[in-house]
């Protein structure tokens, strides 16, 4: 099992992701080997980081997560789009323009885990959950990306990304956020679900708009 946060960006202090998962290292007591790891907020060097650990860890599962500011809920994602289209500069000053996360590549990729049992069994957990559809198209969007296109060399190999609103001790003034512990606590539930479902629930998770 692979589980990655990411580092501070964007003048950011901290990432509620890097620091979830690794609080979920600490707290890992199943018989899984769990690796986990930190990504660089940027596209190149996040991608490679990827590839490298699913090369040296061949993981059943592989689980990447990183911060979604202004979402309420933790949001597994469902799709990730072959673009890298950035808003802001990436922390090492790249700034792409509709270039693609891998040449040739398909168009999307749909998550493998079991995106809608994961965000229903962190709400049965008592956390805000949902599934989301869009990634965005900054280094999340391009870390869930590669990780899928790692996969999918790789018989048996499940990937997705999981995005964390602010954590109360990292948030923004006014920001919305979720405690610490629970954002750990719903990646917990996250990895422990994608370990154990093999078929995801068959009930709606569509939206409107």
């Amino acid at each position: 099992m692979l589980l990655t946060g990411f580092e501070p960006f964007g003048g950011d202090a901290r990432n509620p992701s890097g620091e979830a998962v690794a609080d979920v290292a600490r707290a890992w007591d199943r018989a899984e080997r769990l690796v986990t790891a930190v990504l660089p907020v940027a596209y190149d060097a996040a991608g490679d980081a990827l590839r490298g650990l699913i090369a040296e860890h061949s993981p059943d599962v592989v689980i990447a997560t990183g911060l979604a500011g202004g979402r309420t809920q933790v949001t597994p994602e469902r799709v990730a789009i072959n673009l890298r289209d950035a808003r802001i500069a990436d922390n090492d000053g790249a700034q792409p323009v509709d270039e693609p996360s891998v040449a040739g590549g398909p168009a999307a990729y749909f998550a493998t885990l079991p995106v809608k049992a994961i965000a229903r069994a962190i709400a049965e957990a008592g956390i805000p959950a949902a599934v989301s559809h869009t990634a965005g198209t900054f280094v999340c969007n391009h870390a869930m990306y590669v990780a899928l296109d790692a996969a999918a060399e790789r018989p048996g190999t499940t990937a997705g990304f999981v995005h964390v609103p602010w954590s109360d001790e990292t948030a923004p003034e006014g920001a919305p956020s979720l405690p610490a512990a629970e954002i750990a606590r719903a990646l917990g539930v996250a990895v422990r679900t994608a370990l154990d479902v093999d078929r995801d629930d068959a009930h709606s998770a569509g939206t409107i708009h």
